[in-house]
Order: structure tokens, then sequence, then C-alpha cells
């Protein structure tokens, strides 16, 4: 049994309502740190956890027996999507606390030019999508696609891939991962 750790951090964070940087500041540890442990990018020492769970404050045992009220709520109004981007890349989230689900489905926006970086990603799981419109590079290893509306891609994220908006209007994407990984 794994425990996901990120989630779990992120949705107590927000239960006390702290943004990543004011547990930063509490808790004596960089805000990139948390932010990289919300991503499960970074898997944290038992000690860091526990110097950013005083910042909260929560013990690591009430921290580990924490469990979160399955989210009820089925259906979702266009305006009621969680914005979870940044900058010239939009990621809209259905639900506002993914902390004990299996699957997270995001309505993408890349402006012209937007790209995910030179570094590639790379996380557990898988992810897929469909192109709803404009035109999107898909790089996944070393195999790079130029995919249109209708088009789609499905692969393990473990796979070094990265995304960019190639064109002069945006690209619209329906995509979805398994774990959540934002």
């Amino acid at each position: 049994m794994s425990v996901d750790i990120g989630n779990r951090l992120r949705h107590v964070r927000l239960l006390n309502n702290l943004s990543q940087r004011e547990l930063a500041k509490r808790s004596g540890v960089t805000n990139s740190t948390i932010s990289l442990i919300e991503s499960n990018s970074s898997n944290p020492s038992v000690g860091a956890l526990k110097r950013i769970l005083d910042g909260i404050p929560i013990g690591l045992a009430e921290f580990f027996a924490f469990e979160p009220d399955r989210p009820k709520k089925a259906f979702y109004r266009g305006d009621e999507l969680v914005e979870i981007g940044k900058g010239p890349i939009s990621y809209r989230q259905i639900g506002d606390n993914l902390f004990g689900r299996s699957l997270q489905i995001l309505k993408e926006c890349y402006q012209p030019g937007a790209d995910t970086g030179k570094v590639p990603l790379v996380h557990d799981g898988e992810e897929g999508g469909i192109i709803l419109s404009g035109r999107l590079e898909v790089t996944v290893d070393d195999e790079r696609r130029i995919l249109g509306p209708g088009d789609a891609y499905y692969f393990e994220s473990r796979r070094p891939h990265r995304f960019r908006c190639v064109g002069p209007v945006a690209c619209e994407i329906i995509s979805a991962c398994t774990p959540p990984t934002f």
C-alpha cells in the first residue's frame, strides 16, 4: 500500500488555509520543497515531513491517519473548473480536491508558443488527451508528433515527455491522468 503524501499534504495545508509560501515560512523549508512534495516529484524524509507538519501544526500520526470525505459532487459547470495552471498554459481541473481520487481530468489551453519546458516531464502513472483545437507538438522519449483536432495521445508518464503549442492559434485539449499528478 502506498500513501499519496503530496496530495495528502496539499489537502491538509488547504484545510488550514495556508499557502505554500506561508507553510514554508512557518516550517523553515523552501517553498519549492513544498511544491515538489505536493506534486509528488520529491519524497520527503521523515524529519523533513515532521518539520513541515509542525508548521500546520499536525502530528505525523494524525497526518497519516487522516481520511478525507469523498467528494459527492458529480456535475460541474464550466465556471466551476479550478484553474491550476499559470502563465501561457491553463489547466482547468474538474473538482478542487483530488485527495483520495485516482483520476485527474483537465481542460488544457496552450497559448501559441507555450511549452511545458526544455526539461521533459517524468512522473508515475499514465496520461492521455484529445486535441480539440489548434496544433500541439507532443514529444515522448525520442518520438515527436504534431497533433491536430481529433488526434490523441496516451502513454506511460514515466516516459520523458513534453508539450508545445505550434501554430498561430491556441491549442485546447481534454486530458486525463492517473494518479492525479498536479
